[in-house]
């Protein structure tokens, strides 16, 4: 019997009814809706805003947070098969989801207070709200606590000041969650669209991601009231749980982005002719393909048995850092050896490859650089901090 191309260890069978069905759902609306057009929105650098309202029919916003919420109330390795298949499509569409779920709706539930989650959360679970998340700044992402953006208590509210960068949502949320320092130390606020001084700039002339919006945030003397300060969290922790939140949703992604150029370049080397055999009967082909499938299965493992520990409520940053490593690592090289295999047709967005490997560039760096993960095991493992 022949095994699965895309799964040559049955990760799928190790998999619960509820998983496999929340998969085959998030692959079917790809497969339908996504597909079709995230070629023509990458070219044109559109967000596909009209899917929306059908993202969030199908309960994938903020879809790990409790029912109570109007949430789905799904496990870990649910939403990670969630981003697995919505990057199948494009990263794009997946950090979107990301950025709501994670950065967004996460920390106003597990920072906030009662009364901003039942503002927020039902929203946002149905789209009506969009979210993005200010931490990242000019001057540099990978050390947050170099933070410039400030805020300061003037009687009953709070004054922010400063400029976030490179942030997903920016020009389409209707909320941003602006981490700033004050006095006690780094704390969170949401911000909302309309209020005096707040403004969105939307970034131009991107060559990755570029069916999502990336935008720039600044804050003139933007008045907060207390009420939307989160109260439950200070200093550095606050953030770097939320990223904590997402990354593990971005190790799954780029399984997904594996997989559609495998499949592509698969398909393609089997249907090209040249000097009279397919280039899939070639041993230089099959060597790559092989290979390709062998480090899409490692990474399926990893992220199954990450997501079992998120699950049990013992999986630790250090593990999410090796998981994003690896996986975006994997799916890069495995895009650009499929744009090899295309030809000349690879460099086209007719087809997928280089779209991913040109995403992927933005994935690997995004919420902790390669660099930045590989610091963090070494330091695991030698207990010394080399950053």
């Amino acid at each position: 019997m022949a095994l699965p191309a895309y799964d040559l260890f049955d990760v799928r069978s190790l998999l619960s009814e509820e998983e496999r069905a929340v998969q085959e759902v998030v692959a079917r609306f790809t497969d339908e809706r996504v597909l079709p057009i995230i070629g023509e929105c990458f070219d044109q650098a559109r967000f596909p805003k009209e899917l929306v309202p059908e993202i969030a029919s199908l309960g994938l916003l903020g879809s790990s947070l409790p029912e109570e919420y109007g949430c789905a109330g799904l496990n870990a390795v649910s939403y990670g098969l969630i981003c697995q298949e919505l990057e199948r499509g494009d990263s794009g569409l997946r950090s979107f989801v990301s950025v709501q779920s994670s950065l967004c709706m996460y920390p106003i539930y597990a920072y906030g207070s009662e009364e901003q989650r039942r503002q927020w959360l039902p929203r946002m679970a149905a789209g009506e709200v969009i979210g993005c998340f200010g931490l990242t700044e000019p001057h540099g992402g990978s050390d947050p606590a170099n933070m410039k953006t400030h805020a300061k208590k003037d009687g009953g509210d709070w004054v922010i000041n400063g400029s976030k960068m490179w942030i997903t949502n920016g020009n389409l949320a209707d909320i941003a969650i602006v981490w700033a320092q004050t006095d006690e130390g780094i704390q969170g606020f949401i911000v909302e669209k309309g209020m005096p001084g707040f403004t969105a700039q939307e970034i131009k002339h991107k060559m990755s991601l570029r069916a999502s919006v990336t935008s720039s945030l600044f804050f003139d003397n933007v008045r907060v009231p207390e009420a939307n300060r989160l109260p439950n969290v200070k200093g550095l922790k606050g953030p770097l749980g939320c990223l904590t939140q997402a990354r593990y949703g971005i190790t799954w992604g780029p399984v997904g982005a594996a997989i559609a150029c495998l499949d592509e370049a698969l398909n393609y080397s089997k249907e090209r002719i040249l000097f009279g055999r397919p280039v899939a009967a070639t041993q230089s082909a099959q060597i790559k393909l092989a290979d390709m499938a062998r480090r899409i299965t490692l990474a399926q493992l990893l992220v199954l048995q990450l997501g079992r520990l998120k699950d049990a409520g013992t999986m630790q940053p250090q593990q999410v850092s090796l998981a994003k490593w690896n996986n975006c690592r994997m799916a890069i090289d495995i895009a650009r050896e499929c744009r090899d295999l295309l030809g000349g047709a690879g460099i086209t967005t007719e087809h997928v490859a280089i779209r991913h490997a040109l995403n992927l560039e933005s994935v690997i760096t995004y919420e902790g650089t390669e660099t930045v993960h590989q610091l963090v095991i070494g330091r695991e493992l030698t207990g010394i901090n080399a950053f």
